[in-house]
């Protein structure tokens, strides 16, 4: 890990700090004000010895967001933050407030290669991955500005996580420790748009988050049309690597599925998409897709939302539409940075 001592894990902090000459019980100390009580410096930790917080200082910066812009929706509170990493790439992160808690969205990568054509993240490309403290920062910056615990953190910002699969996994690792926030892992949803060795992969690793699934299409044909990725892993493959996920982990899958007007929202595409939800039991989250400027896609009407909803409702599929949030403050993943990109250019 280099010296990027906010990556990890307790076990990992204790060797490095006895290998500074310290004693053992000094990284539960350290590790509590970085992942507890959400310390931003050394100064902090006052019941660290001030040789090994100056040590500390010289010799393993901690990881810091710098916030860039807030925006506050005036409809329901929804906050969303654009942070600067310390090499000036920026990242996207929204707080959601619901009755049953606070919701965090975060990003796993700065940019996206993935090239859905409905996103605004992928519209700069990818510049890099995020490291696990990166992400960790994310929420623990939420969490300081809000003043608000968060029960429930969602991988679905700007980046595919499972293309960044080493950090992503270390980073839900520590979200979830004792010591740390100790998130429970059944409130933490990982979104994939579909890369299916690492969909298996993370069936293998015994956690008990929620996987999401960008579908957002039920037939290859519009699936290519709509996501490059589509091009690579059939349909079939998807869902085999669903149900093998589904079968390992006991959590079922969760599809979302952004509406396109004249797209993928007729009754004809509803059936095809209970036809591959009932096998899995997967909840279906119907998403008002968001349009951008760069794109001509437009979103579906009330009306045909509503009948798509039914239709799948008629074939017993568990669904919900997704409730808008943040609509007036560049509610959509990615708008905030790409706008804020371009007013810089």
């Amino acid at each position: 890990m280099g010296c990027d001592i906010k990556s990890m894990t307790l076990e990992e902090l204790r060797k490095e700090v006895e290998g500074l000459g310290e004693k053992g019980f000094r990284a539960a100390q350290l590790y509590g004000w970085m992942h507890d009580k959400l310390a931003e410096d050394y100064d902090r930790m006052t019941n660290l010895p001030s040789a090994l917080r100056q040590r500390l200082g010289e010799e393993y910066p901690l990881t810091r967001l710098e916030l860039m812009n807030m925006q506050e929706s005036a409809l329901d509170k929804t906050r969303k933050f654009l942070f600067s990493l310390g090499d000036g790439n920026l990242v996207e992160s929204v707080w959601m407030k619901y009755k049953h808690g606070n919701s965090v969205c975060i990003s796993s990568q700065a940019g996206c290669r993935m090239g859905c054509r409905f996103c605004a993240s992928t519209l700069d490309g990818w510049a890099r991955d995020l490291l696990p403290s990166e992400m960790l920062e994310q929420v623990y910056a939420v969490t300081r500005i809000t003043g608000e615990r968060i029960s429930n953190v969602v991988v679905m910002g700007t980046g595919e996580p499972l293309d960044n699969y080493d950090n992503l996994l270390r980073f839900l690792r520590l979200l979830t420790a004792k010591g740390g926030l100790n998130i429970s892992q059944r409130n933490i949803t990982v979104s994939t748009c579909g890369l299916v060795p690492k969909m298996r992969r993370l069936a293998e690793e015994g956690m008990q988050i929620t996987l999401a699934l960008s579908l957002h299409a039920a037939t290859d044909v519009k699936r290519r049309s709509l996501m490059p990725i589509a091009e690579k892993w059939s349909l079939d493959e998807l869902m085999e690597a669903c149900a093998y996920y589904f079968e390992k982990t006991g959590r079922r899958i969760t599809f979302e599925y952004a509406l396109v007007g004249g797209i993928n929202d007729s009754p004809a595409d509803a059936g095809r998409l209970a036809a591959l939800a009932k096998p899995l039991a997967a909840h279906v989250n119907l998403i008002p897709v968001n349009p951008i400027r760069e794109r001509d896609y437009r979103e579906s009407g009330r009306f045909a939302t509503e009948a798509f909803k039914k239709e799948l409702e008629k074939n017993k599929i568990n669904v919900t539409i997704r409730r808008e949030m943040g609509r007036d403050i560049d509610g959509a993943c990615g708008q905030l940075r790409r706008r804020h990109l371009s007013e810089e250019r």
